[in-house]
């Protein structure tokens, strides 16, 4: 089929490759979100998707205004066969919907109809949830609704970041995505409707909502740093400092602290939260890369009598 790629971040890049590789299928053209600002300059810079493209010899289409009707237009110009989406990070109107015969196809990743939205996979870290997954899926108005044509399955490891899991997720969905084009463009694949229960929303984690709140559960606190980490970063107030907090252990063996104080010892620095303290690991003050928590501690000449807020 005469494919038209639409995507834009580092996680569609797995997909991209595999349908450019491809013998079955021909990546007419890629559609992506324009030159962002990149850098300590702010530079305009392609997105990784475009960055790819062209490497490839790929006409890359980077629309402001993707509904547009001029747009719709090019595209129909185009005659794609199916549109491919993974985290391109724009809605369609019904009009781009129906230029390709087959449709738009996206690679979401979540079990649907869980987590529908924008960050499934810091919801299902967030949660708890022990196995996630990807999920290919006919494109209809409403949000990550349509008729699902497959699913993999993919295990929760307890120290997963949103990075990791979604890193995973990347290349096992690109083989998803695959089968699922070549299933249509063979006619041995028919999409089915979602179930109508279980339906759960996983809308965008916005840099306020990514700030830690010791006075939940310790079990609590650990996942939701580790949903946000790397982006948008989970942080804390450290008297005026505002500070990015890496992943965390829970400490199931250290006396119990009220939530936020801050204790220092000789085996590392911990932070209580509702239940038990939780034992840091990397942090991040303004202005400075990465450190040890004990390295920051010893430099910022912290005690027990410090609180994070």
């Amino acid at each position: 089929m005469r494919i038209i790629f639409a995507g834009t971040p580092e996680p569609a890049l797995p997909s991209l490759q595999r349908l450019i590789d491809s013998a079955h299928h021909e990546v007419i053209a890629v559609i992506t979100r324009p030159d962002a600002a990149a850098g300590r300059r702010g530079t305009p810079a392609p997105s990784p998707v475009a960055r790819l493209a062209l490497d490839a010899g790929i006409p890359v289409l980077r629309p402001p205004r993707p509904n547009a009707p001029e747009f719709v237009a090019e595209l129909t110009e185009l005659a794609p066969d199916c549109c491919a989406v993974v985290a391109y990070g724009a809605l369609l109107s019904e009009a781009l919907l129906a230029v390709p015969a087959h449709g738009w196809i996206n690679l979401h990743f979540s079990l649907l109809p869980a987590w529908r939205g924008a960050a499934p996979v810091q919801a299902a870290i967030a949660a708890g949830d022990a196995v996630t997954g990807a999920t290919t899926f006919l494109i209809e108005p409403s949000l990550d609704s349509g008729p699902v044509y497959g699913v993999v399955t993919e295990t929760v490891r307890p120290t997963d970041t949103a990075a990791d899991l979604l890193d995973r997720l990347a290349t096992s969905g690109a083989g998803l995505l695959e089968a699922t084009l070549d299933g249509i463009a063979d006619a041995t694949l028919t999409a089915l409707p979602q179930s109508a229960d279980g339906v759960s929303l996983a809308p965008k984690i916005t840099v306020e909502q990514a700030r830690v709140d010791w006075g939940l559960p310790a079990h609590v606190v650990e996942r939701r740093i580790r949903a946000v980490t790397p982006n948008p970063g989970a942080w804390t107030m450290v008297g005026d400092l505002r500070v990015k907090v890496g992943p965390v252990i829970v400490d199931e063996q250290a006396d119990p602290l009220e939530p936020g104080a801050i204790a220092v010892d000789r085996s590392g620095v911990r932070v209580g939260t509702g239940t038990r303290p939780v034992l840091l690991g990397q942090l991040q003050p303004p202005g400075k890369k990465l450190m040890n928590a004990a390295d920051w501690a010893r430099g910022a000449r912290l005690d027990d009598a410090v609180v994070a807020s």
